[in-house]
């Protein structure tokens, strides 16, 4: 009898530890229950371009004609839009760090901001194309922020975000969320730096998370969820599915030890 209380006592342990708590599914928690003010790194560090950036260049004055080789149309391929369209008219940072402009030939950017580029090309062009009564107006952005999110989320895959400035949790938001049994707690990010790449963690289950450096994703981010132990286990999600999956075994113990004390 009490090895029957026992063996019943561990096996309610294990279920209710084999559950996934309301702690790893939260995100952004406060240590205490009053309102706290957050204070975001809003100003963050500017990007400095890698190899495979994809920049939109544009090239404006009082004469259009004047600017036309400089922003194609998509001749190798007029019916692509958005993010084809990108492909075809966009400047891609080559192996050697260089985009390669119309008449200005190729431009060293590895390494450099968006506006320190924008900088270079104005300068370039008011210096032998243009003169300063021509109203030069040069615009250089990061065409999106493409990144990759692999592992436990319910939309894998690359994906790209026309934005400025994007959270991690936008990027997650945008890929399906993460399901019960991704563990947000540590969220693995590989960023690319020039002299090669680094593992960053982040823990989206506190509030820190927003002042992390690590908030704002970088173009070409590889953003990896591990599952929960819970789900290698197999023992379920939930105080419910644990407690099936727990009565199945139990079951089917006793079933197979009373058909061998019967036998």
């Amino acid at each position: 009898m009490k090895a029957t209380f026992l063996l019943l006592f561990l096996l309610i342990a294990v279920c209710f530890s084999s559950c996934v708590s309301t702690k790893q599914l939260t995100y952004l928690q406060e240590d205490a229950q009053i309102d706290t003010l957050v204070t975001i790194r809003k100003k963050q560090e500017p990007y400095r371009l890698q190899i495979n950036d994809l920049l939109s260049i544009r090239v404006k004055a009082l004469d259009p004609q004047f600017v036309d080789i400089f922003n194609p149309v998509g001749d190798a391929n007029p019916n692509a839009t958005g993010e084809q369209r990108l492909y075809y008219d966009g400047f891609v940072v080559d192996p050697h760090g260089n985009i390669r402009v119309p008449v200005l030939g190729e431009i060293n950017v590895l390494g450099y901001t968006v506006e320190e580029v924008r900088e270079e090309i104005e300068k370039r062009l008011l210096k032998d194309y243009f003169k300063e009564e021509a109203n030069l107006f040069v615009t250089v952005k990061i065409a999106g922020i493409r990144y990759v999110i692999n592992g436990e989320i319910n939309g894998p895959g690359s994906n790209i975000i026309y934005r400025d400035q994007v959270t991690i949790m936008e990027a997650i938001a945008n890929s399906g969320d993460i399901p019960i049994t991704g563990d947000k707690s540590d969220v693995i990010i590989i960023r690319q730096y020039p002299l090669g790449q680094k593992v960053h963690h982040i823990d989206l289950t506190s509030i820190d998370a927003m002042n992390s450096p690590y908030y704002y994703i970088q173009p070409n981010d590889l953003i990896l969820i591990n599952p929960l132990p819970q789900k290698s286990i197999g023992t379920g999600t939930t105080g419910i599915q644990s407690l099936t999956t727990i009565l199945t075994i139990v079951t089917a113990l006793t079933t197979t030890i009373l058909l061998f004390i019967r036998l």
